[in-house]
């Protein structure tokens, strides 16, 4: 029995170390899971917000440094048009806007009530949470201070809060849009890794180089079913999107159907690199599988990009998903069109255009 036990032992361990593929994923995937849940802080910090300081006056320079100092709110515009606030949210460069009226400085100086309007992004759902509980906090702050020096002072400052696009905090309005995203990337991904390889494994990949075939040619033959069959199950999700968990879509579907075709474009792009370089299915799997995995914690579907290190910050700009993320948050909750997600259709046309040059030359290797 053990010489049995140990000729089997020394097959599997050499099978191990000649299967790179899966040593890999078995010593990176726990690694990465806690590097990334470790690392991540879903602690609501330096939310990009807007001032409508319509005031000037040193109460409302105040204002602003009280609410720089709660850590929760980074000033990135001081503005005094009024719809700026609105449009900054809506292109998605700020997720909240604070609005001081022009008479604050004399309500304050005459001990009478001031009142600001507090314009709060609840496309997300975590971050409106932890906005809005900052500015009570701020307001409370501010009124027992009051309070503590003039007991007759009655509530000096209050804050109006208006929550846009998704006024009801509904986590389906903010998971939804997002997973659309992430779905149509592992079925992109997943489909194109196995198409060369597969036809490797069969020994009809052999016969198709023999043929006159040219590279793009080869290419898009390969991914266009699959980028219909990407449309049809995205035309799919969306309808269950909208009628089984009742997710209004306010934006345009001509834009987002014409930003899904340069997303999935761009995966299958690269699930067909992927493919060209495994020697087996199982590689190319695992192959794929090690990148979308970041995809789902890095691209800001489940957790904050702004809670994250800067490192972490950097590698989710250059994922796919993280982009598509924000363009489906913007096209279903907020209305936003192709000028307001400029950068983002910016960012997946490059992603597009770069892995499909990076196929192309890939499958040119191969049929040389």
């Amino acid at each position: 029995m053990m010489s049995s036990f140990r000729a089997v032992f020394r097959k599997e361990i050499l099978h191990i170390r000649r299967n790179r593929g899966v040593l890999i994923v078995t010593v990176m995937m726990p690694i990465m899971q806690m590097m990334l849940f470790g690392f991540i802080d879903q602690t609501v910090h330096d939310v990009p917000t807007v001032v409508v300081d319509q005031d000037h006056s040193v109460e409302s320079r105040e204002l602003m440094d009280k609410l720089r100092a709660t850590k929760t709110f980074a000033i990135r515009q001081v503005t005094a048009d009024p719809d700026a606030a609105r449009g900054a949210i809506i292109r998605g460069n700020a997720s909240v806007g604070i609005v001081i009226p022009p008479d604050y400085h004399d309500r304050r100086g005459r001990g009478r009530p001031a009142k600001i309007l507090v314009l709060i992004d609840g496309s997300d759902s975590t971050v409106s949470a932890g906005a809005l509980a900052a500015v009570n906090g701020l307001v409370a702050q501010d009124n027992l201070e009051v309070l503590a020096r003039d007991a007759r002072g009655g509530m000096p400052l209050s804050a109006q809060p208006i929550i846009l696009f998704n006024p009801e905090g509904r986590t389906a309005n903010f998971i939804i849009p997002g997973l659309v995203a992430i779905l149509m990337q592992m079925i992109a991904i997943f489909l194109a890794a196995g198409s060369v390889v597969r036809e490797r494994e069969k020994g009809t990949m052999e016969q198709l180089m023999v043929t006159p075939v040219d590279p793009l040619g080869l290419m898009l033959g390969k991914v266009a079913p699959y980028l219909f069959l990407g449309l049809g199950e995205t035309a799919l999700i969306l309808a269950v999107m909208r009628w089984a968990f009742a997710v209004p879509i306010q934006g345009s579907l001509v834009f987002l159907f014409g930003i899904m075709i340069v997303y999935l474009a761009a995966l299958l792009a690269l699930g067909l690199f992927i493919s060209t370089r495994a020697k087996t299915e199982m590689e190319a799997m695992q192959t794929a599988q090690m990148l979308v995995l970041p995809s789902v914690f890095l691209s800001g579907y489940i957790f904050p990009i702004k809670g994250m290190p800067f490192l972490l910050q950097a590698i989710s700009q250059v994922l796919p998903a993280t982009h598509m993320v924000a363009v489906m948050r913007g096209i279903v909750l907020r209305d936003a069109g192709p000028t307001e997600m400029l950068g983002h259709v910016v960012a997946l046309l490059v992603f597009a255009v770069v892995l499909v040059w990076a196929s192309v030359r890939r499958v040119s290797k191969m049929t040389l």
